[in-house]
Parts: C-alpha cells; structure tokens; sequence
C-alpha cells in the first residue's frame, strides 16, 4: 500500500522540522549532489522548505495546447525535478511511477489529484480524489496509481514542482475498469 504524504497549507509552506528554508538555486544544487536516491521524509521536507519565486520559475514556464508541459530543471542518477505547466482541463494519464517514489508542490493555481487501487481480478477502480490548492505538498511512495491534473472549472493555469527518487523512466498506464497495464515514455521536454 502506498505511504501517503500530505501538507496543506494556503500560503507558502513553513518549515517542517526546525529546518531553515532553502533558496531554489540551493535546492537545485542539493538535489544534483544526491548518489542515492533520497527518501520520501527528504524529498517532502525539502520541497515544504524551499522558497520559490517567479523570477526563480521563469526559465521553466510554458503552457501548450492540448497537453500539459513538462520542464525540466535537473536529473542525475539518483533524483530529478520537474516543473509541469497546465491549462485548464489538462490532465496526467492514470499512471504510476514504476518504481520512483515523489513528492508535488502546487506553486500556483488548483491541482486536482485521484488516487486509484489496482486488483487483477476487478481491475482499476477510484480510491480518493481532492483538490490541493496554491501551497500544498502531496507525496506517495511505492506503489502509487495515480491522476494529476487543472480542473477544466478553475479558470487558471497551474504551474508545479516535482521531484521523483530515483528519476522517471518508464511508467505504467491503466483505465478505469479494466485489468490491463500498459506502458509510456514521457519524453515531451522542450529543446
């Protein structure tokens, strides 16, 4: 069963732990010196605790018709860290990370998040579903199935920070209803 990770929270997130904030270019720098992969308890932590500016988003800001955008802002061996941008009704397909733990950061707008359980006999059904507003932290480890996406209702884009230990490769894909996985490489950078 997945381990969910939850901090909602309207405003910018406080530290969790006593821990002093990091600057966006110090998070970027910690997360390009990892070997190993971080746990989930890190990669929340430090995403609760980075302030992020626009000026600090700006290089990784663009949207695109019909489908959300996916930015990168680093990747190693061990992590990597996404900046993802959507339209209203953009959405992820049902999907899980195949083996990569991670953690979201809504930096603006309303994420809207359906977590869903897997069986081989039933096949896939809902779990849960919530909206996360500007400022929450949602975060799962392994396995996750899952659905992200900018509600069609909420009128405005969506900008988040993602980062996944280790780094994405090959996810699966499921439909509702149905017992059969299959498998996507996003590979949707801009050059």
């Amino acid at each position: 069963m997945a381990t969910q990770i939850d901090i909602e929270s309207p405003q910018t997130p406080k530290p969790l732990d006593g821990t002093s904030s990091l600057t966006f270019s110090a998070l970027i720098e910690k997360l390009n010196s990892q070997t190993t992969p971080p746990a989930l308890a890190e990669l929340t932590s430090w995403l609760a605790n980075v302030e992020i500016s626009q000026l600090d988003l700006q290089p990784y800001v663009g949207f695109k018709e019909g489908n959300y955008w996916r930015h990168r802002v680093c990747r190693n061996e061990a992590v990597e860290m996404l900046i993802i941008c959507w339209r209203p009704g953009q959405k992820t397909p049902i999907h899980d990370h195949n083996g990569s733990h991670g953690v979201v950061r809504v930096q603006q707008g309303l994420m809207f998040e359906t977590i869903f359980a897997y069986d081989e006999q039933r096949g896939l059904t809902e779990d849960t579903s919530r909206e996360c507003a500007d400022g929450t932290i949602t975060g799962a480890d392994v396995p996750d199935i899952h659905q992200l996406g900018n509600p069609d209702v909420s009128g405005r884009d969506l900008i988040t920070v993602h980062v996944y230990a280790p780094p994405l490769g090959v996810l699966k894909t499921y439909k509702l209803g149905s017992s059969q996985v299959d498998l996507y490489t996003p590979n949707d950078f801009p050059t």
